[in-house]
């Protein structure tokens, strides 16, 4: 394996020794360093092979696409085709090394290609088609990738994309475009099934791929600014891999369910990577649908799947709606007994409510796992722990104000460390920024000398959320995120979290959604807003809702003025994107609140 301290980081991503060793020490795990593998894989296109050899004929991947037409592979099956994609790569010139960017959907063509790059040693760029144009341009341009794959649906767009002329738009480094999937509108277009039919299921690689090898570029869903390419390898995604298995107690004969796209981390790791990692098997979703979400985990036998807040929320509508209609609660021909062998949810990505999580337990009786992680630490972090009694369950989800993210997984540890970012850890109880130091910490940000130097500045990654722990009576660190650090409100210098606010918005009848805005005020700088959207039916006035919370907040710390809307901008992870909505309250800007 080549070794860390071999490669040369005075580049223009690390740009000084001292970054260069903070980002080294924040790689490591309890003093062991990054290089010292906790994984007995040379590359996931070992892993792959291995399971291929040891259990040829059983299912891997279950597909239904948009239509609901279903398709399986086995592991024996998968790894042919991957190979035949692999070599379809090599036959276009891509090498290892060399970044493949993809315009794709929930499919398995989108799996069998990440596979095949990963195969050959190559990193997968996966664009975000929820982005708008210019974005994925410079995310394009900004990877370097040499080929772009392109499912036929977002062909015209593509085209428009990497070759146009329109400001901002234009990616000269793409110089090859494969279409997958229907005809092409473009006679430079290179057609991904006719080129696969001559394609070999051996593949002779120039060179073996190493845990070292770069094989996501994943870039971050900020509001504001350029948005940052994570750079991470494929021992990050073995290792997250490994301690996910362990945690969740996957075993060979478990089925994991995907319904989040496969463009983030989320989606590859926890429902790709993990269950190749214990010799599971996926199924894969085209997208999330309530009327086939239950149904499907009853049918296909599923006992974990990976969901977002916001999924959470629409499976309660569903039920409810199902419910008014005298139907089952999960959907047509599924009962509660259909459901037996579901052992839980995963849920992280977003904003959890406690009430939401109060909500969805009663309702259907299914435990929520909370988990949380970043793309820079390639998945999951901290899960809440599966052995936990019923009781202790509920106490960690309900008892805090917000329910807690878990303990800190294997491959990794956390901390809470000064928000100001001065490298002093704090205690129990104690708020600040959360931080974490692993094997699954990202390789760096690709290109963002300033970036790296900032978030590795005293030796951990500094995840930028506001958070705490409390410890149990066995020792273990049981950690709560609180906020975004950047998203605090910072009234006259006193800042409050959104998440407390929001927890008392949907304490109030009516309430489907509330968030909390911070809006620049011209005497606080920052005043309290609440963006709410009402359940159906609902009639709540702006005073009400102030009324309300009055009486149990402070007059700083409640809002000052409500807006009411239907829409939420959201990042396709189910993140709320507060900052997008104070263009609403810029009739506020000059006015002095006053009790």
């Amino acid at each position: 394996m080549t070794s860390e301290s071999t490669i040369d980081y005075l580049n223009q991503s690390i740009p000084d020794e001292q970054t260069a060793a903070n980002l080294r020490a924040a790689r490591t795990l309890n003093s062991r360093p990054f290089e010292d593998s906790l994984v007995t894989y040379h590359s996931v296109g070992h892993l792959l092979d291995q399971r291929a050899v040891a259990s040829p004929d059983k299912i891997f991947l279950i597909h239904y696409d948009s239509e609901g037409n279903r398709a399986e592979l086995s592991y024996a099956e998968f790894a042919r085709k991957v190979n035949r994609v692999a070599n379809l790569l090599l036959s276009r010139g891509v090498r290892r090394g060399d970044r493949v960017a993809t315009i794709m959907v929930n499919h398995v063509d989108t799996v069998l290609i990440y596979f095949a790059c990963w195969k050959i040693g190559a990193t997968v760029a996966p664009q975000n088609t929820a982005e708008d144009d210019s974005r994925i341009a410079f995310i394009l341009r900004n990877s370097e990738s040499v080929i772009c794959l392109v499912r036929g649906e977002y062909a015209e767009r593509a085209a428009k994309i990497i070759r146009g002329t329109d400001a901002g738009l234009g990616a000269a480094n793409i110089h090859q475009i494969v279409q997958v999937g229907g005809s092409s509108p473009y006679a430079d277009f290179l057609n991904y099934e006719e080129l696969l039919q001559t394609q070999s299921d051996h593949c002779e690689l120039p060179s073996e791929p190493t845990l070292m090898d770069e094989s996501l570029l994943v870039y971050t869903s900020g509001t504001t600014g350029a948005p940052k390419g994570v750079v991470l390898v494929q021992y990050n995604m073995l290792a997250d891999a490994h301690a996910i298995a362990a945690w969740q107690q996957i075993t060979p004969d478990q089925r994991l369910m995907n319904v989040l796209p496969i463009h983030h981390v989320n989606g590859i790791i926890v429902t790709l990577i993990t269950p190749l990692y214990a010799g599971a098997s996926v199924v894969l979703n085209r997208q999330y649908q309530s009327s086939t979400f239950w149904q499907r985990i009853a049918w296909e036998k599923v006992h974990i799947v990976s969901v977002v807040p916001t999924l959470l929320q629409f499976c309660c509508e569903y039920a409810d709606a199902q419910e008014a209609e005298g139907n089952s609660i999960w959907g047509e021909g599924v009962s509660a007994a259909d459901l037996a062998h579901f052992r839980h949810l995963i849920c992280g990505a977003g904003t959890l409510a406690v009430a939401l999580v109060k909500r969805f337990e009663d309702r259907f009786g299914k435990r929520i796992l909370h988990g949380y992680g970043l793309s820079e630490t390639t998945c999951y972090s901290c899960y809440l722990p599966t052995d936990l009694s019923d009781d202790q369950h509920q106490h960690w989800l309900e008892d805090f104000g917000y329910p807690s993210i878990g303990c800190p997984i294997s491959v990794n540890e956390m901390a809470i460390f000064d928000a100001l970012g001065e490298g002093k850890q704090l205690g129990s109880g104690e708020r600040g920024e959360i931080c974490v130091r692993g094997h699954n910490v990202m390789k760096y940000y690709y290109q963002r000398p300033d970036s790296n130097r900032e978030t590795f500045k005293f030796g951990w990654f500094r995840t930028g959320d506001e958070g705490f722990y409390e410890v149990d009576e066995q020792g273990r660190h049981f950690f709560f995120i609180t906020g975004r650090l950047k998203e605090l409100i910072n009234r006259g210098g006193v800042k409050f979290s959104p998440f407390d606010i929001e927890e008392v918005l949907l304490q109030i009848r009516g309430v489907k959604v509330g968030l909390a805005i911070a809006f620049e005020n011209d005497y606080y700088g920052e005043e309290v807003g609440a963006y709410i959207v009402q359940e159906p039916e609902a009639s709540l006035t702006e005073a009400e809702v102030l009324a309300y919370c009055r009486r149990v907040m402070s007059f700083e710390k409640s809002p000052k003025v409500v807006v009411f809307g239907s829409e939420i901008p959201v990042t396709t992870t189910g993140k709320y994107q507060r900052l997008r909505l104070r263009d609403r309250f810029l009739a506020w800007k000059s006015v002095q609140f006053k009790k």
